[in-house]
């Protein structure tokens, strides 16, 4: 098997607990990711990476057309299980191909969580830039990667079997992340990095070891 049907195949694994395995990383990142997109009703909505549709069910629930793209039909079927999913189109893509949409075809993209699992950023900022049109934005979140320092990269344990599952992931820095979106033609808007602290911790233990170190990453930009 190759690294593409590698990640693809942990993350149909993954399928099955992503949305119950009390990932901090998802607690923290959830109501940031939400502020910083901020209005949406009647808007064209791409989310990149959709997976279980955790960001595509509540933009189509505040008015949004959304558009939600995975390569994993674990994912997608967990998102097509939702309770607002016939509101939301869903298209079996893989992010390392050309987007098949029209250049300008959206308002505003999201992206939760997903580069560490794209090995060609300037790919993934270009075709985010070519179909978000001029005036719209885009905002993308991100594991930070100091916690690739930690030894921290996307895992889970496999329900079935008990095996601690890493599906790949790819450490880019911070400043890569951060130039490939201008070299794309973004103009960037804020940086936003945050940590969990006692009271996530608290709720979900698992963030406990990592109070005030860097968890997550926010980029708002925007297509003049």
């Amino acid at each position: 098997m190759n690294q593409l049907g590698f990640v693809r195949a942990g993350y149909d694994r993954w399928a099955e607990v992503y949305d119950h395995d009390r990932n901090p990383v998802l607690a923290l990142e959830l109501p940031h990711v939400q502020l910083a997109v901020g209005e949406v009703r009647g808007a064209a909505v791409l989310d990149l990476g959709c997976g279980t549709g955790r960001h595509a069910s509540w933009l189509a629930a505040a008015g949004a057309t959304v558009t939600a793209v995975d390569f994993s039909e674990g994912m997608l079927a967990q998102a097509r299980s939702k309770p607002e999913a016939g509101k939301i189109r869903f298209v079996y893509h893989d992010l390392a191909d050309p987007l098949p949409f029209l250049t300008g075809s959206f308002d505003v993209v999201v992206s939760g969580l997903v580069l560490e699992h794209v090995r060609d950023l300037h790919h993934f900022y270009a075709e985010t830039f070519r179909v978000t049109r001029p005036g719209g934005r885009a905002v993308i979140s991100a594991m930070h990667p100091a916690m690739f320092l930690r030894g921290s990269q996307a895992r889970f344990t496999d329900p079935s079997s008990g095996q601690i599952v890493q599906p790949g992931s790819v450490n880019h820095p911070l400043g890569q992340m951060i130039t490939r979106t201008v070299k794309s033609g973004f103009r960037l808007d804020d940086v936003s990095e945050y940590a969990p602290d006692a009271a996530l911790a608290a709720e979900y233990p698992r963030a406990e070891k990592y109070i005030g170190w860097p968890m997550l990453v926010i980029l708002k930009l925007r297509r003049e």
